[in-house]
């Protein structure tokens, strides 16, 4: 796009955290002639967010939107991606994945409110987010305009690296806590915080214990264990205990910051992985998930007790791709819509409560309720009969055996090799 091209004054809504990234832009946009709108996404980050409005005014925006987003986050992003047990390539529990379209959807809400098609974010052009915000941009505001300086030209020749950045934030007097020290980057929210590059790219080298910052090491945790139950009612959390001190806590975004609260204590909810971005390019992250780490293992455990066996099989077969939908920005998509029905429908009897030890970074799930409960003791006991007559598993394994057979009678035609390089006897 040229932006020199633009009128002077046109409005962009930039989603704007306040660190040095996204400060550069938003003076390199005001320069460029546009009014410059900032939005702050409050979506359980550790942050000053007073300090972050006066910073972005300072440095040249007309207009700072602070959104306290917790609440909707969890109801209406987390615990649709828990519903659904969302793990990405069977081990991310996407905490960045999961804040990402609900912050793009509130850019877009403000931006229609201020009568402008104009968005701009600071992602990178290797990384996954870019793609989120944008996938998210176009689903909800077809005719959007996105400005993302990291694909600039002209951007791009400007900032080769964080040097650069911290030459012009020195330059134009905008104050920056970033140094050339701290070279990893990381995304903070309620659900997670990631930490990624700089010290952390070579997949070989040990994480260092000072990068961690929302859980204790399961090393030094407490050397007690701490019982708690979670109550779900349809899939969704709906209270914790604290079988230790009696303490109950409701309430979706009070119950999930409490979740956080005992697992952190714990060293719970730590992921070191090298994962396949969606641009093709691999990256190692080490993500920090502690209450939705408690949180995915309770649920689990429940659908053992209440969740019919094939509605399991099936829904298990798909969340592969439910995880990788939401990895790769498509949250507002009709294959999402699609697929979230149909984890509702699996939800609807997944009601109860289950205990669980918390241990040095170990959750561990003792024992399991639900009044929809599929187990019938006596079915399973080996104990007594209980209505189940041994002799119909004779049957059972005769008819579920005949394609076996009719599989060897290949085989044996097919001498002197079967498919598994093996001679077929006589």
């Amino acid at each position: 796009m040229n932006y020199n091209c633009i009128i002077m004054q046109k409005k962009v809504v930039l989603a704007y955290s306040g660190g040095l990234d996204t400060s550069v832009i938003l003076k390199w946009l005001s320069l460029k002639g546009f009014e410059v709108i900032c939005y702050v996404a409050d979506v359980g980050q550790d942050e000053d967010f007073e300090a972050v409005r006066e910073k972005a005014l300072k440095t040249g925006a007309s207009k700072v939107f602070v959104e306290d987003l917790r609440e909707e986050l969890v109801n209406d992003y987390i615990f649709p991606a828990l519903r659904g047990n969302a793990l990405y390539e069977g081990r991310y529990l996407l905490g960045t994945a999961v804040a990402r379209p609900l912050i793009a959807k509130k850019q877009v809400e403000i931006a229609m409110s201020e009568d402008t098609t104009y968005v701009s974010h600071g992602s990178t052009g290797k990384g996954n987010d870019q793609v989120r915000f944008e996938f998210a941009y176009y689903a909800l505001l077809p005719d959007v305009q996105i400005i993302a300086p990291w694909k600039d030209p002209e951007f791009l020749s400007t900032f080769k690296g964080r040097p650069d950045m911290l030459d012009y934030a020195k330059k134009h007097g905008i104050p920056v806590s970033a140094t050339l020290k701290k070279s990893y980057s990381e995304d903070d929210n309620l659900m997670h915080i990631s930490h990624e590059a700089g010290i952390l790219e070579d997949p070989n080298e040990e994480c260092p214990e000072e990068v961690y910052s929302k859980t204790a090491s399961p090393f030094s945790a407490p050397d007690v264990a701490t019982r708690i139950k979670v109550h779900f009612e349809n899939g969704t959390p709906v209270k914790i205990e604290n079988l230790e001190t009696g303490k109950a806590v409701e309430g979706a975004l009070d119950l999930y910051m409490y979740a956080n609260e005992l697992a952190s204590i714990n060293g719970i909810g730590r992921l070191d992985m090298v994962e396949n971005r969606f641009i093709g390019i691999k990256s190692r992250g080490v993500y920090e998930t502690p209450g939705a780490f408690l949180l995915w293992q309770a649920h689990r455990d429940l659908e053992g007790i209440a969740m019919d066996k094939e509605v399991m099989h099936l829904r298990d077969g798909l969340i592969p791709k439910f995880a990788e939908l939401m990895y790769n920005g498509l949250w507002f998509s009709p294959e999402m819509d699609f697929l979230m029905s149909a984890f509702n429908k699996s939800q609807e009897a997944i009601t109860g409560e289950v205990s669980m030890i918390l241990y040095k970074g170990n959750v561990i799930p003792v024992a399991r309720y639900s009044p929809y409960s599929l187990y019938d003791q006596n079915l399973s006991s080996m104990e007594i009969e209980g209505g189940f007559n041994a002799q119909d598993s004779k049957g059972f394994i005769n008819i579920n055996a005949i394609r076996l057979k009719a599989h060897y009678l290949i085989l044996k035609k097919q001498q002197p090799y079967n498919w598994r390089q093996t001679v077929v006897p006589d």
